[in-house]
Formats: C-alpha cells, sequence, structure tokens
C-alpha cells in the first residue's frame, strides 16, 4: 500500500512548492480533526484520473470512524459526483445525502485544497451526526472554531505559510483552548484552559477581558517574557511560547482565523507543562552533575600522571623510569576518555574522536627523535558508552606502542592502519603496521614484552575477559605485523550506530 510521499511523489503536476504546502497541511489538520469532532481524508486526482485517499486523521477527541488505513485506497464511487463537484467551488460543499459509514450516519463536508492559482486536492470531513446531538458549549464553541480553521483551507489560509513555532510540547485541543475576538477578547475559554491560567495566578474571570492583560498581569519583575507573548496573547499570528508565573509554566499557541479576508479572531491552545519542565531541569542537573564529576576525574588523573612524570625525571634506574612513563601513559589515556566523556550530557563518547588524539599521543610518546610514523583509519568506531571506551582505549594503545617500539625499531619511518568494522555491539578492529615484521612484536600469541609485561596483560585481560573477544597476531601481506581483534562490546546495544 502506497504511502502519502509516495502518493506525492507520483503526482506529475505537482511541484516542490505543492508537495510542501500539503505536507505542512497534513503536519498541522490534527487540530482541525480535534475541535470539529470529526475524521479528516485528503483526496487527491491521479493522473489516470481516479481520486485516492492521499492522507488521513483521526480526531483524539471522539472515536473514529475510520479504525482501518484509509491510504491509497480509491474514493468510493457514490461520492465521486460530489467530489467531482467540489473540486470546482471556490467554497465548502456540503453533502446534499448522509453515507453509513458502518454502523454510524455519516455527514460529509467538502474543501478544495488551494495553493496560490492551483487546486491540488480535497480535504473530506465526515463527521458522526451523532456527535452533533445534545451539544453543550464547549462542543459547540470547538465545532464553530474547526468550522472557520477548515474553510480557510479553501482561502488558502491554513495551513499557516509563516508559522513560527519553536516549542518542544505544542498544546492539543484536549489540553485547553481559547476563542477569541478580533479585538483580542475572550469569547471563550475551555475548562481546561481555565485550569491553566488558575495554575499561573489568575483569579479572575477570562470571558469579556483582553485576553493579554490577563497574561501580563500574571508577570512579576524578573520573569521570564518572550519575544513572541503579545503575539500569542492578542491572536494576531501564528506563533507559540511558554509562559512562566507562579513556578508554573503554560505552553501556549495562537492560531488566528480568518474571514473574509480579514482576520476575525483566534484560537489560542493551551497546555500545563510545569511538571515536563521540572523533570527537564532535573535531568539538566544530573548532566551537569556528571560532566562535572568526569571533569574532576580527569584533572585528579592528569595530576597523577604529571606526579608519574616528575618521579621519572628524578629516578637513577633506566628500567624504573621506563615503567613510570608506561604508567604515566596509561593514566593519560583514561584522563583523555574522561575528557571526552565531561563534553557530552550522555554517557557516550565519540569514540573517533577520542581515539584520534589517545594513538597520536602514542605515537609521540613511542618514537625516537627524528622517528616518523605515520597512522590512518579505516572505518568508524561511532559512539560508544563509556564502560567500553576506557578499556578498548587501553587496549589500542597498547597495541599501538608495541608497534612503535618493535616492530620500528632502528627505522626512521613507517606506517600504521587502524581498520574498524561495526555491527550493533559486534566490533572488529585490525591494526596494521609495516615494520620488521611478526617476530619482533609477537610473543607466544601475546604483545612481546618490554619490562613488567604489563602490556601484554592488558591487552589480553580487557580482550578476552572483559570483551569476551580474541585476538590474532599474523605477518602482514607486504611484510609487517597484522593484529585482529574480534570482540563483543558489554553496554553497546544492537545497532550501535544510533548511539
Amino acid at each position: 500500500m502506497a504511502d502519502f510521499d509516495e502518493i506525492l511523489a507520483t503526482q506529475s503536476d505537482f511541484d516542490a512548492g505543492d508537495r510542501e504546502w500539503l505536507h505542512l497541511l497534513v503536519s498541522d489538520w490534527q487540530v482541525v480533526a480535534d475541535l470539529s469532532f470529526a475524521d479528516l481524508l485528503l483526496v487527491i486526482r491521479r493522473d489516470d484520473g481516479r481520486y485516492v485517499i492521499a492522507e488521513q486523521c483521526r480526531p483524539s477527541t471522539v472515536m473514529t470512524l475510520r479504525s482501518d488505513d484509509a491510504v491509497g485506497k480509491e474514493v468510493p464511487a457514490d461520492v465521486l459526483p460530489e467530489i467531482k463537484t467540489a473540486m470546482e467551488s471556490n467554497g465548502v460543499l456540503h453533502s446534499t445525502t448522509l453515507r453509513k459509514v458502518d454502523s454510524a450516519t455519516v455527514c460529509n463536508v467538502y474543501a478544495p485544497v488551494h495553493c496560490g492559482n492551483k487546486v491540488l486536492g480535497m480535504v473530506v470531513r465526515e463527521t458522526d451526526m451523532s456527535t452533533r446531538e445534545s451539544n453543550g458549549r464547549y462542543e459547540s464553541e470547538s465545532i464553530n472554531a474547526g468550522k472557520q480553521l477548515y474553510s480557510m483551507i479553501t482561502q488558502g489560509r491554513f495551513p499557516y505559510h509563516d508559522a513560527m513555532m519553536s516549542q518542544r510540547h505544542n498544546a492539543r485541543v484536549s489540553d485547553g483552548f481559547i476563542i477569541l475576538n478580533a479585538d483580542g477578547i475572550v469569547r471563550y475559554a475551555a475548562p481546561n484552559a481555565i485550569s491553566c491560567f488558575r495554575r499561573l495566578g489568575t483569579l479572575d474571570q477570562m470571558e469579556g477581558h483582553y485576553l493579554s492583560e490577563v497574561g501580563t498581569r500574571l508577570l512579576r519583575d524578573g520573569d521570564p517574557v518572550p519575544e513572541s507573548l503579545p503575539l500569542v496573547l492578542s491572536g494576531k499570528a501564528a506563533v507559540d511560547c511558554e509562559l512562566s508565573a507562579s513556578n508554573s509554566v503554560v505552553s501556549m499557541r495562537s492560531l488566528p482565523l480568518y474571514e473574509g479576508g480579514k482576520r476575525s479572531g483566534a484560537i489560542v491552545l493551551c497546555r500545563d507543562v510545569t511538571e515536563l519542565r521540572r523533570r527537564e531541569q532535573e535531568l539538566q542537573t544530573k548532566d551537569a552533575t556528571i560532566s562535572e564529576i568526569h571533569h574532576r576525574v580527569k584533572n585528579n588523573l592528569q595530576t597523577v600522571s604529571a606526579l608519574l612524570r616528575l618521579q621519572a625525571r628524578k629516578t637513577k634506574s633506566d628500567e624504573v623510569k621506563q615503567e613510570l612513563k608506561e604508567a604515566q601513559r596509561r593514566v593519560q589515556t583514561i584522563a583523555t576518555v574522561h575528557e571526552g566523556l565531561s563534553q557530552t550530557v550522555d554517557e557516550i563518547v565519540d569514540y573517533d574522536a577520542v581515539i584520534s588524539n589517545l594513538l597520536k599521543m602514542s605515537v609521540d610518546l613511542a618514537t625516537m627523535k627524528d622517528q616518523h610514523i605515520a597512522i590512518r583509519y579505516v572505518g568508524k568506531f561511532g559512539m560508544m558508552p563509556a564502560q567500553d571506551a576506557t578499556p578498548l582505549s587501553l587496549v589500542l594503545t597498547e597495541l599501538i606502542t608495541n608497534a612503535v617500539e618493535h616492530g620500528f625499531e632502528g627505522r626512521m619511518e613507517g606506517n600504521i592502519t587502524i581498520s574498524v568494522g561495526r555491527s550493533g555491539n559486534n566490533l572488529n578492529v585490525v591494526v596494521e603496521d609495516d615494520g620488521s615484521g611478526l617476530a619482533t612484536e609477537e610473543n607466544n600469541g601475546m604483545a612481546r614484552s618490554s619490562g613488567s609485561g604489563l602490556g601484554t596483560q592488558i591487552i589480553n585481560t580487557f580482550v578476552t575477559n572483559d570483551f569476551g573477544g580474541t585476538v590474532r597476531w599474523e605477518d602482514r601481506h607486504g611484510g609487517g605485523t597484522r593484529v585482529v581483534l574480534d570482540m563483543k562490546l558489554r553496554a553497546a546495544q544492537d545497532g550501535g550506530d544510533e548511539y
């Protein structure tokens, strides 16, 4: 079954602007369906003359008439005459007959979608007539507002081409709505909207008063005042904003209403987002605390590294000096990972950026004067959680150090290539160098030991025990050494590219 984008793509007479207008329509027509207590269908005429349903919208304020997906289906033959007539009209067309959809009695209303001088399709409003029985004021005001928005489709006034939406949690009809007249005076406020303003501190009656005055009376010295607040409270533009007062936050969105080419009023949707903003603030505080912890850990590790460096300079034993330098490098490796973690709100790092700096540092520390070792990468590690990033960094720096110290001993230049393949939590890393060969770097299936042999223990312990993987040492084609690591990341999830 074709989806909305596929149907639009096959329309030879639609340009990019036409498709964009229809996308804007279906992204914002939920408010029309909810206010009208009705299902909406977008019907377009295909190149072969058939009329098909390109998209549908179910109301969230009443039971839908269509439990099944209608997108891609042809329009029933009994409504084709009315649709063809409506396509030629300039306004809303009401059906002269009632239809049956399952057990419901339905009245169809048709609004041609105008964009410039073109009619792109038809929005069919399917109304269950049982929703029009015994309506109170809430239902009547909602339906009338929905009718006004619906008729604006035929005028090219809806959707709003200049809407400025910046809120992450936009209000919906069920959250609360306010109807303003052309002067910005409240004509009707739904119960949920009144509750929103009560939480902000409003005690006065809202109906009959300017919404802008009701809103501004809530503000105190020091309260944030968004630039778009006056436009929202007056209903003069399609914008949104948040109003904060009395330790509460309400998200608002204005939808101007037009009739006869003039602005006749507005609908203002309201949603109490106090708890949402409180939780976001708590998360931001938590994230800032975690980042600060990583930053302090990094600073402490750098202090340890500096102490090891000072101790290495003062010792007279070459063997001890070498061991202290190795310890300093490993501490600095862990510090670099924490530096990356301190710059993100999650416990994950852009590992490609981290390991690039680490391995460059490892090469610089291990090379002799006037020795030039180039390192390059094939593939990407992607985002990686700290639980895996730290041990993997230690493994790779040990391999690089081993290659430089043993594979390129006595040589002035060389090349190291790191190839990465990642699928979900499976990681394959190949470290290749064009050095002296396997005999100088490998010993009984492990990295050749220098000093205490801690480097070989780090490689094998982390790869086999922590990652449940394997290490293979091989001759490189063309000379040199090839080390293959096959590992299963512990903290990464399937589809690791999503990190």
